[in-house]
């Protein structure tokens, strides 16, 4: 009879909380930066945030939008997947917002919820708006940086949310929040995708999040109100994440492709939390 072992369970460590005076704030979409700062967006108030290695936060920019997954280019560019306004670009030192794609084909985005980088500058972006079970209207898009061109990779989806690409770029998971699994699209030559299935069927918590990939080829799923869970490349369960009750981990981030540390956004709370975990981060934008 063959018997799997328990998952190890961490405890996640509270790094720094939103100050006073940006009350109010629900940090998500971590990201680090070549210089090592780290960024978090304000869903509700429009607002980038930077924190500094002594813990400061600073207003990036502040504009009329709903900034929700970011990422940050090897090239220096703040990439954000925002609800209102499509997948813009930050400029870190100005806070300049630019709309680089609102839509596709004649038609605007529902509402983008988060990115993921991928190789040959594409960039892999959820289209989430308020599909679920009782609309199936999530798609999944890619838009490539040098050429402008955009694609539908994915279609028919009920809420897509975090995504990542496997470590050979071979595959794409992505989270489907309102039916609590994590979905495997492989890549076919030309691009496109084929025999779409079901990798996790996960329960409890509100549904996956965020995404991220260790070197290992482990994915790491935030599940809100649940905790931060690592599955290994075969889908077995290894590690838990333990965090205060009161929490809602919605995104997660790598420090950078040689750290096992783990940022973890807390919305409920306003609370970043960090975890060291078994194998470093898998940098997409850092292996290209």
């Amino acid at each position: 009879m063959f018997y799997l072992d328990p998952p190890v369970r961490l405890t996640a460590q509270a790094y720094t909380t939103v100050p006073e005076a940006l009350s109010k704030t629900q940090p998500k979409g971590p990201c680090f930066d070549k210089s090592g700062r780290l960024f978090v967006v304000d869903i509700p108030f429009g607002r980038i945030f930077r924190i500094d290695k002594d813990k400061t936060w600073t207003v990036v920019a502040e504009y009329d939008g709903w900034p929700n997954g970011l990422k940050c280019t090897p090239q220096g560019r703040i990439l954000v997947a925002d609800h209102r306004l499509g997948l813009v670009e930050v400029m870190p030192d100005t806070g300049e917002v630019t709309v680089l794609v609102s839509g596709y084909r004649g038609e605007r985005f529902r509402g983008l919820n988060d990115l993921a980088l991928g190789t040959d500058d594409w960039v892999y972006f959820t289209d989430q708006g308020q599909s679920g079970l009782q609309e199936v209207s999530g798609c999944v898009y890619r838009w490539n940086q040098t050429s402008g061109r955009i694609e539908r990779v994915l279609s028919n989806i009920p809420s897509p949310n975090g995504l990542v690409l496997a470590n050979d770029a071979s595959k794409l998971f992505v989270a489907v929040t309102r039916s609590n699994t994590i979905w495997r699209a492989p890549f076919v030559p030309d691009g496109g995708v084929s025999k779409v299935g079901v990798f996790l069927n996960l329960s409890g918590g509100g549904g996956p999040d965020g995404l991220a990939m260790d070197l290992e080829g482990g994915l790491v799923v935030a599940q809100p109100g649940l905790g931060v869970l690592r599955f290994d490349d075969a889908g077995v369960l290894t590690h838990f994440i333990q965090l205060p009750a009161c929490s809602s981990i919605s995104n997660i981030a790598f420090e950078h492709h040689k750290s096992c540390r783990l940022w973890m956004t807390d919305s409920a709370t306003g609370t970043i939390y960090t975890v060291e975990m078994p194998f470093s981060g898998y940098g997409m934008q850092e292996s290209r």
